[in-house]
């Protein structure tokens, strides 16, 4: 389940900046981009002008999954 209400109402095509969902995470900056290199978090898009961003419905699955996992 995610926390905030204002992520609810996106479509999960949406394009996220690591800035705009880093609060939901559990941990900080430097150990998602350890996860995405060893592939325990979504990958991010690359988009011209060095943008990275991630699709809220990836990010979404990764947090219900952790949710799910946590409650086992």
């Amino acid at each position: 389940m995610v926390p905030d209400i204002r992520f609810s109402s996106l479509p999960d095509s949406a394009l996220l900046r690591l800035r705009d969902f880093i609060s939901l995470m559990p941990f900080s900056e430097v150990t998602l981009w350890r996860r995405v290199k060893t592939k325990q978090f979504p990958a991010p898009h690359r988009l011209p002008g060095r943008i990275t961003c991630w699709r809220w419905g990836d990010v979404r699955r990764w947090l219900e999954t952790q949710a799910t996992e946590g409650s086992r």
